[in-house]
């Protein structure tokens, strides 16, 4: 298959597109009209590279001069390499993926007759599936001599990998004989962005989203939009600003460009909605979170969307019965009584008959009846506790001891570390 190349066209002002001839190998059999494709894509900036020295070299104030009397320098920073003009590209370019390829597609009838029943269609082939790009699908009833019939084609490219435009043109010549050919033009989408992801399970049902996006172009990225679509089982807060003097500021600051190679890095909160929360009291197993929605521009404004398949993660396994915190204060005096809210939740499919037992450490003592029956609980319920805990012993403590025995099996859930209080002397006034 044939590669495609530029044949570079007469020069365009900044605010409009260039078009760059794509050809194949001439066709074996001569036809009277002839197929031309162009890739349309915008100008660049000039770059120049400056040569200077310093006056005491023998050139002196030379090199200075020619540079600032090149018109394509800008005035005042002539040693910088960018300059004031516009050039027109050397070559294809790259295609991204989530970029917009559009191509002018041009039949002219090179013969001294008239060409009857015109049809030109655009296909473009990938991996995957075939689409029809053509604007009308209707046939050009006849075409004169030094004619021509003309087609912009957009397609905003959704996959990577080897891409085919495939061209076809019909027609009937003045005698009658019906004629066709097409042409196969190749091009290779490139991976714009590494996206990477990571879960962070709280101890609550929330659940914190960690996205790195990588720039893994040769040029620089506005990013114009990062966000988290959720799914319809949960909210989601982006944690990526923060209120300065009263506005809100990205994290990144008013520059949201992208380097190349750079990474940067997203987070985001989800957590359940009330109804699928009360409902299903612990979301389990494979949950789908939501997509990220990426919008970029790049050289000069051109546009660039992805959005990455659903994302998914693996929910915490919590086993037959969940132990969390509700309410337990950061810091306690030494030898004081202080509370603490536990939160029980069977997340077995069965009833279970629970009985709470407390056992003492060597730093934190329970205050209260040990063996006491909490009674039966049905799946996906839950029952709160209120508890009393007293530290004979200064610093950072572990919270352990807690034992919950199912009398149905016989069996005994153990929890220890959940979690840590700072205990501090009463003759300290601890500031909130």
């Amino acid at each position: 298959m044939p590669h495609l190349y530029h044949l570079l066209q007469s020069p365009v002002g900044s605010g409009s597109k260039v078009p760059v001839k794509m050809e194949v190998n001439p066709p074996k059999q001569e036809h009277l009209l002839a197929l031309k494709v162009m890739r349309l894509t915008k100008p660049t900036l000039f770059t120049n590279i400056p040569v200077t020295c310093e006056e005491k070299d023998l050139p002196g104030d030379l090199f200075n001069q020619l540079m600032r009397d090149d018109p394509s320098t800008v005035n005042g920073a002539e040693i910088l390499m960018l300059g004031e003009m516009l050039t027109l590209p050397q070559n294809f370019g790259n295609i991204f993926l989530g970029e917009t390829f559009s191509s002018y597609i041009s039949v002219h009838n090179d013969s001294n007759q008239v060409v009857k029943d015109i049809l030109v269609k655009a296909d473009l082939q990938t991996s995957s599936q075939r689409l029809n790009l053509s604007a009308s699908n209707a046939a050009v009833a006849e075409l004169k001599p030094d004619c021509c019939i003309d087609d912009v084609i957009h397609h905003e490219v959704k996959e990577i990998g080897t891409h085919i435009l495939v061209c076809a043109v019909s027609y009937t010549t003045q005698g009658g004989e019906k004629m066709y050919f097409r042409k196969f033009f190749k091009f290779q989408v490139l991976k714009p962005l590494d996206v990477k992801t990571k879960f962070y399970n709280a101890e609550t049902d929330e659940v914190f989203l960690e996205a790195q996006i990588q720039n893994i172009t040769t040029s620089p990225m506005f990013m114009e939009k990062v966000s988290l679509e959720p799914s319809i089982m949960y909210n989601v807060a982006e944690l990526n600003s923060v209120n300065q003097a009263g506005e809100c500021v990205t994290t990144f600051g008013s520059r949201a460009y992208l380097q190349p190679m750079d990474t940067r890095q997203y987070l985001y909160c989800l957590k359940p909605k009330k109804e699928f929360a009360e409902k299903a009291g612990i979301i389990k197993g494979v949950t789908v979170i939501g997509k990220l929605d990426i919008v970029w521009k790049t050289n000069l404004g051109e546009r660039g969307r992805l959005q990455t398949s659903q994302l998914q993660r693996m929910a915490p396994g919590y086993g037959d019965v969940r132990l969390s915190l509700e309410a337990i204060p950061d810091t306690v005096n030494l030898e004081e009584p202080f509370h603490i809210t536990c939160k029980i939740t069977n997340c077995s499919e069965r009833t279970m008959d629970l009985v709470l037992e407390m056992c003492n450490t060597s730093s934190i003592h329970w205050c209260g009846i040990s063996g006491r029956q909490l009674g039966k609980l049905h799946p996906s319920s839950s029952l709160c506790l209120a508890l009393t805990l007293l530290s004979s012993v200064q610093g950072l403590q572990s919270v352990s001891g807690l034992r919950l025995t199912d009398t149905f099996l016989k069996r005994t859930y153990e929890y220890d570390d959940i979690a840590q209080v700072c205990v501090v002397s009463s003759a300290i006034k601890v500031e909130s």
